[in-house]
């Protein structure tokens, strides 16, 4: 008897120790489940978040997008150069980019490749980083506006003449005003080579639109380009493009504010100066927003 009801209290002890054990593993497990699901949730909801603190409008083809989005980007584009030979570019110096809390984004532009039909050989360009910052913005209930400072680095990474001599930084103002079914943006950047610049000079490059929200998957852009030249070759140039441009958005019908959805565009660049160094530049381009 003694035995067995010393036996019994023991087992119980191991019984206790053992369920503690497998709950608290299991808690930790849950706990780590969930800080995953969150986190994944948070990263996935964005762009959806984003609504709340900023307009809404497309990203345009050319200029810099004051808003803050998560993204990535495959484009295209085909040019004639002054001497009328073409090039195309696979990548086009576009690439994706992450929010991170609700005031910051980062990109990641890869190193497009150049394919010249001229005696120019072919090669990949410069690849760029850009870190993005909102000033200040509201929705449609509050002001309907957005302002972002951006600064942009590119290395110098091209192969056969394909890029810049040096690296360059790139600071540039965006800001947007949306109204009913348009908006206006406009940005104000400069280029600066880290050295050679008697041979590379510098830029200032403005642009301006005007964006129309004709359906609902149909927007339409119209743009203006210009680039002022100082120093290098180019030196007191300047040169200028319209730019007119449409983007089609595909939602499946179940689609949520957090899902992913495409969006494809097209525009091509035309001069409207007697100086410019390349002209019809024709882009394509598919997005993914997510």
């Amino acid at each position: 008897m003694q035995s067995s009801l010393s036996l019994k209290p023991a087992v119980s002890r191991h019984s206790f120790i053992s369920i503690l054990a497998v709950a608290a593993i299991t808690a930790a497990g849950a706990r780590d489940a969930t800080a995953q699901q969150s986190f994944e949730q948070r990263f996935a909801a964005h762009n959806s978040a984003m609504t709340t603190l900023q307009p809404a409008m497309v990203t345009p083809l050319v200029e810099a997008d004051p808003r803050l989005i998560q993204y990535v980007r495959a484009s295209f584009s085909h040019e004639y150069a002054a001497a009328r030979t073409e090039t195309v570019s696979y990548g086009n110096g576009r690439g994706g980019g992450v929010i991170v809390g609700n005031r910051f984004e980062f990109d990641f532009l890869p190193p497009a490749y150049a394919q010249h039909n001229s005696s120019a050989l072919d090669g990949l360009s410069d690849t760029s980083v850009l870190g993005k910052v909102r000033i200040a913005s509201g929705n449609a209930e509050h002001g309907n506006f957005e302002v972002a400072a951006l600064l942009s680095h590119s290395f110098a990474t091209g192969t056969y003449k394909n890029g810049a001599l040096t690296d360059t930084w790139t600071p540039t103002l965006a800001g947007g005003y949306a109204f009913r079914r348009f908006n206006v943006q406009s940005s104000l950047g400069g280029t600066m080579p880290t050295g050679k610049i008697a041979t590379q000079g510098r830029s200032i490059a403005w642009n301006a639109l005007t964006q129309f929200h004709a359906t609902l998957h149909v927007w339409f852009e119209l743009e203006n380009n210009a680039t002022y030249y100082f120093s290098g070759s180019h030196d007191g140039m300047m040169q200028n493009f319209v730019t007119p441009a449409v983007f089609y958005v595909v939602r499946p019908k179940e689609w949520q504010p957090t899902h992913p959805f495409l969006i494809f565009d097209c525009g091509i660049q035309i001069a409207t100066s007697g100086f410019h160094t390349y002209n019809h530049n024709l882009i394509s381009e598919m997005r993914v927003l997510f």
